[in-house]
């Protein structure tokens, strides 16, 4: 089993679409046994809560649900559970590594974006337009992530 988790700041919006691409992604390739997804946040703002509405529309209207996620926070326990962290942007990054050496790769989301790189922008309390962008960031991301695994394997 490959093991990937996504993280941002509070795991209500940019890490829980990218569980949630990642694993749509998985089942339309027929993967999604073969891996275990999930997502954090740096901060424990939001712990226990849903994902952002935001997140949670633009998942629906994309065609799959992140209903079934709650946020929690990154920890020094997650360091060697997981083959692949990725972060959102350069502050959770740090703040990883802060807790110490994650014994898979790290990488930034958009360390596979083909369009860009950098962070992926924060939607927090922005409109659905923000949501929709993020998504589409992820998306691609998502999808040259899993092209770097598979040619690892």
């Amino acid at each position: 089993m490959v093991r990937v988790v996504f993280v941002c700041l509070g795991n209500i919006c940019r890490s829980p679409l990218g569980e949630g691409v990642f694993k749509e992604l998985l089942r339309e390739k027929g993967l999604e046994d073969q891996f275990v997804v999930d997502s954090a946040g740096t901060a424990d703002y939001h712990i226990g809560k849903l994902p952002d509405p935001g997140s949670r529309r633009v998942a629906v209207k994309k065609g799959f649900s992140i209903d079934d996620q709650r946020a929690r926070q990154f920890k020094s326990t997650d360091l060697n559970e997981w083959d692949y962290v990725i972060a959102m942007d350069a502050s959770n990054r740090e703040n990883i590594e802060k807790l110490g050496k994650v014994a898979g790769e790290l990488h930034m989301m958009r360390d596979f974006d083909p369009e860009g790189n950098g962070d992926v922008p924060d939607p927090y309390q922005l409109d659905d337009s923000a949501f929709d962008n993020v998504h589409t960031i992820i998306r691609r991301s998502c999808e040259k992530l899993l092209d770097h695994i598979l040619s690892k394997r």
